[in-house]
């Protein structure tokens, strides 16, 4: 098996061969093009360490190769590195499978909830009322972005994952609000009585 073949895919080196596509860069220019795209919002880029360590994995598989050395205003000379021909290869393929095939990512939400019940109603209540009070300000936040990008007539392909963004959000506000609801009404309740004789198997 090759090297590239055996390189685990993750978002941050889809985004590092995806970004380097463009053209040769330092790690320091991918990092601030990703956010200065927004594309942080969707991949994680805030640890230099964790850019680094990924461009040297890229580079062990044969994904990317050193260009050269390159100078940007002030900061001293700076690796640059460029996408091989496997690259790109490993860079379709990876967006192919990453939309494509849904992958399930244990998120720590459901997770939560699948022990809610420890909470019990009332503090059940609280939090998922304090939970969809920050997904509101974020969703306020996102529309408001999504009209500055009108704006600027962007391509709608290059914002779609703010559209996904904003949709997930939208959907689970909805579901929070009607569980908020249950609760509030009593139509969903329980107590460690009513919930003894389903803890055995």
């Amino acid at each position: 098996m090759t090297a590239s073949a055996q390189l685990k895919r993750s978002p941050l080196a889809m985004a590092l061969l995806g970004i380097l596509q463009l053209e040769p860069m330092h790690p320091y220019a991918i990092q601030r093009r990703i956010k200065e795209w927004g594309k942080d919002k969707v991949v994680n880029v805030a640890q230099r360490a964790a850019l680094y360590k990924t461009i040297a994995r890229l580079q062990e598989a044969g994904l990317v190769a050193v260009r050269g050395t390159g100078r940007d205003q002030q900061y001293p000379e700076r690796t640059v590195y460029e996408i091989t021909d496997a690259g790109r290869a490993a860079c379709t393929s990876w967006l192919a499978e990453m939309v494509g095939e849904p992958r399930y990512e244990f998120p720590e939400f459901p997770a939560a909830l699948s022990f809610l019940m420890l909470l019990g109603p009332d503090g059940a209540r609280t939090e998922l009322e304090r939970r969809a009070k920050v997904l509101r300000a974020k969703l306020t936040e996102m529309n408001a972005d999504a009209e500055q990008m009108a704006r600027m007539e962007l391509p709608r392909v290059v914002t779609l994952e703010d559209e996904y963004l904003r949709a997930i959000t939208e959907a689970e506000l909805r579901w929070l609000d009607g569980v908020v609801a249950d609760l509030a009404a009593g139509r969903l309740t329980w107590s460690r009585e009513s919930l003894a004789p389903h803890q055995t198997p």
